[in-house]
């Protein structure tokens, strides 16, 4: 893949500079997982919204708990042997 350059101001490759040294990488590998990361965090954000719109949906937590026996007990509720 070729490279290419983006005109940033110096304050900004300056605090990305500092970023990705202090993650142990260079820039242009710091910047690519800085986009996975970001385009992860679109994907969560997408999902989220699917999932609160469903949810919202009448009926379909009553069908979940009688598809699946409902949620798991919290781990404070979870019985602890004696």
């Amino acid at each position: 893949m070729a490279d290419t350059s983006v005109k940033i101001d110096d304050t900004t490759r300056d605090r990305l500079k500092a970023l990705a040294d202090g993650a142990g990488l260079s820039m242009k590998d710091y910047l690519a997982r800085v986009a996975e990361e970001k385009e992860h965090e679109k994907l969560l954000d997408t999902a989220t919204a699917v999932f609160r719109r469903v949810i919202g949906e009448p009926g379909i937590l009553d069908r979940f708990d009688a598809d699946f026996g409902g949620l798991p007990l919290a781990a404070h509720e979870t019985p602890r042997a004696a």
